[in-house]
């Protein structure tokens, strides 16, 4: 063999491992510093937020099992890597208490969203409190109230930020935006030629906190504003346009000193209408005012108010979400899959809005949005927010892609959030607070110090049994823990693992494992020299013979430990993912540096000395069995 060419591969990884190190994502301020693993909760404390469940409409707390289902889905959010062993439990009937390790009030400040897509066609539209009215249709693109969103993922000139939905092209002929070409909807296809105010035997409004009913709600927001301007909101018709006649929102004003629990007791006819309620307004309403599925609501994009037609797509209609990085555009973009079911409802959103009724309203607004549109709109709302408004440019009968200013982390939080599903209870966050670390750096050093003495102790016995052969073992130990220490930094940075004392004990327990493979090497070493052959000729034949039980060994742990870390929960799966990455790492530095080195040892004269290499007594016990052959 040609031990340098395994030697040079171990000093490639190490030289890259460490470049990602020094100056790889995330690597910045001092050398100290870059060298600086993320340590776990209960090493350096952290951040812990509290989330309060919302009471229903009869003022009950949610149930147990919907509390644990939206415990769970939040752990997955935090830990959607697995490794960052947050700390999610149920506290009470109504709380739900989030511990992250370190500062990360931005990490913890979304996961107790809840996550309810729904996709919606846009039946009307206005301005922001009527301070940025539609205009008339202009040429220019920048003029209109929202940018023109278009099945392409390119942005127009004036656009805004805010993502827009795409069609994925499919292959499939006719068509635009990769779809088929739609045949005339049906009247039964198209929205209403106006949207209907709620009968009597429509559903409530979302609860707001403070008021029992329906009824209660309006009467103390009647109250606020005063019967005369009440009545003459439940009389209009249309949004009131201020930018023709400022002097016509005078009627309208104490709707603009309403908070957001108030504005959310109001129709969704009022809420649109009424020129004084701003989408400030709209976006401080509790959450979960605009989820349900068969009621129109009112939500704001890009400074124009929308009324949406009931939601006929959910997120539990998609399949899964991904982000990705588009190559074409290169930008990074959240791919959507959906279920056959949802793909067929889908499909037949995007023909409604692509080929309109003479009579739907969606067209006017859609032009009033967009100059020049000659399509519907299809609003994709996320809890409260609408993230898109596309024009609709085809009939969509595959994947989508939702296109934006995302980063990959942006464009990954999105899509976790897809993915995990919406909680089955609505959540208030309260401030973030520091907590303390439960075991503090103190232990930490005792942990270090453990480690020192296990590895100190295994060096001392391999250097008083083994002689030569220990320094093998003591550079192989050394390596394998500059490895370990590489990858702890990188992981931390890139997937958010977190080194916890459960952690450090699965690496010092994988001390044991690297033990055993140098007592299998050498041990097999000895025997082949005691069957007769020269210790340059045995070391060779004891790789071979030793190299299988070695890999089989290290198998059975890694095996062991991808189950325990599957089947386990926090500090558990702390501990497997330690273990079973330091065993990984103990191989590599078998094949790459322990037996290389050995073949190199055994081409040096010292290596031949009985006294030096350790390997006294099996030669000693050769000679003898030489001995009693030739008498």
């Amino acid at each position: 063999m040609h031990p340098g060419r395994q030697l040079a591969v171990l000093g490639l990884l190490f030289v890259i491992l460490y470049s990602l190190v020094f100056f790889g994502p995330g690597a910045s301020g001092s050398f100290t510093d870059r060298l600086q693993p993320k340590l776990g909760l209960d090493l350096i404390g952290g951040t812990q937020a509290t989330y309060v469940a919302a009471l229903d409409a009869d003022g009950k707390p949610p149930t147990k099992t919907a509390m644990e289902e939206a415990r769970k889905i939040i752990d997955q959010r935090v830990n959607a890597l697995g490794v960052s062993e947050a700390e999610v439990v149920i506290e009470g009937d109504r709380n739900i208490i989030v511990s992250v390790a370190g500062e990360n009030n931005d990490q913890l400040k979304n996961v107790g969203q809840a996550a309810e897509m729904r996709f919606r066609k846009v039946l009307k539209a206005t301005g922001d409190n009527a301070a940025v009215a539609v205009s008339p249709p202009t040429a220019d693109p920048s003029a209109s109230a929202v940018p023109k969103p278009s099945g392409s993922a390119a942005p127009k000139p004036g656009a805004g930020a805010g993502p827009k939905v795409s069609a994925k092209p499919s292959g499939a002929a006719g068509g635009q935006g990769g779809g088929e070409r739609a045949p005339s909807p049906s009247a039964s296809a198209s929205a209403p030629a106006a949207a209907p105010k709620p009968s009597a035997s429509a559903p409530a409004p979302a609860p707001t906190p403070g008021f029992q009913t329906k009824e209660q709600q309006r009467v103390a927001v009647e109250k606020k504003v005063g019967p005369q301007a009440w009545a003459a909101a439940e009389k209009l018709t249309a949004p009131v346009d201020l930018q023709t006649d400022p002097t016509a929102g005078l009627p309208f004003k104490a709707f603009s000193t309403l908070n957001g629990d108030e504005v959310n007791a109001l129709t969704p006819e009022m809420q649109f209408n009424v020129p004084t309620i701003s989408c400030a307004q709209l976006a401080e309403r509790p959450n979960g005012a605009i989820s349900a599925v068969g009621e129109q609501v009112v939500a704001c994009q890009s400074g124009a108010k929308m009324f949406l037609d009931v939601a006929k797509v959910v997120g539990t209609d998609i399949d899964s979400a991904t982000p990705q990085l588009d190559q074409q555009q290169g930008q990074w973009v959240v791919s959507l899959d959906f279920t056959a079911e949802g793909q067929e409802k889908w499909t037949a959103l995007t023909r409604e809005a692509f080929q309109p009724a003479a009579d739907d309203p969606c067209l006017s607004a859609a032009q009033a949005l967009s100059t020049g549109a000659t399509h519907c709109l299809v609003a994709v709302v996320l809890d409260k927010e609408v993230i898109s408004a596309p024009e609709i440019q085809g009939v969509l009968t595959g994947q989508s892609q939702i296109t934006g200013q995302f980063d990959a982390a942006s464009a990954k939080e999105l899509a976790d959030q897809i993915t995990y599903g919406a909680l089955p209870v609505t959540f208030k966050v309260d401030a973030a607070q520091s907590i303390s670390a439960t075991l503090g750096k103190k232990q930490l050093e005792a942990g270090l110090l453990a480690a020192a003495i296990g590895m100190g102790l295994v060096a001392i016995y391999a250097f008083f049994y083994y002689r030569l052969l220990g320094s093998v073992i003591f550079l192989s130990l050394l390596l394998s823990g500059l490895l370990t220490f590489g990858a702890l930094v990188v992981l931390g940075r890139t997937t958010g693992f977190t080194l916890t004392l459960a952690g450090i004990a699965g690496f010092i327990v994988s001390l044991g494992v690297a033990a055993d493979s140098f007592v299998i090497y050498f041990e097999r070493l000895k025997d082949e020299i005691h069957e007769g052959r020269s210790p340059r000729a045995a070391v060779p034949r004891a790789w071979i013979r030793a190299r299988r039980t070695i890999i089989s060994a290290n198998t059975i742990t890694i095996m062991a430990a991808v189950v325990l870390y599957i089947v386990s929960i926090g500090a558990v799966k702390g501990f497997a993912f330690a273990l079973g990455l330091s065993t990984v790492l103990d191989l590599v530095v078998v094949f790459l540096f322990r037996h290389p080195i050995m073949t190199m040892f055994a081409n040096t004269k010292a290596f031949m000395s009985p006294r030096v290499s350790g390997l006294g007594r099996a030669m000693k016990q050769q000679r003898v069995s030489t001995d009693v052959k030739e008498a």
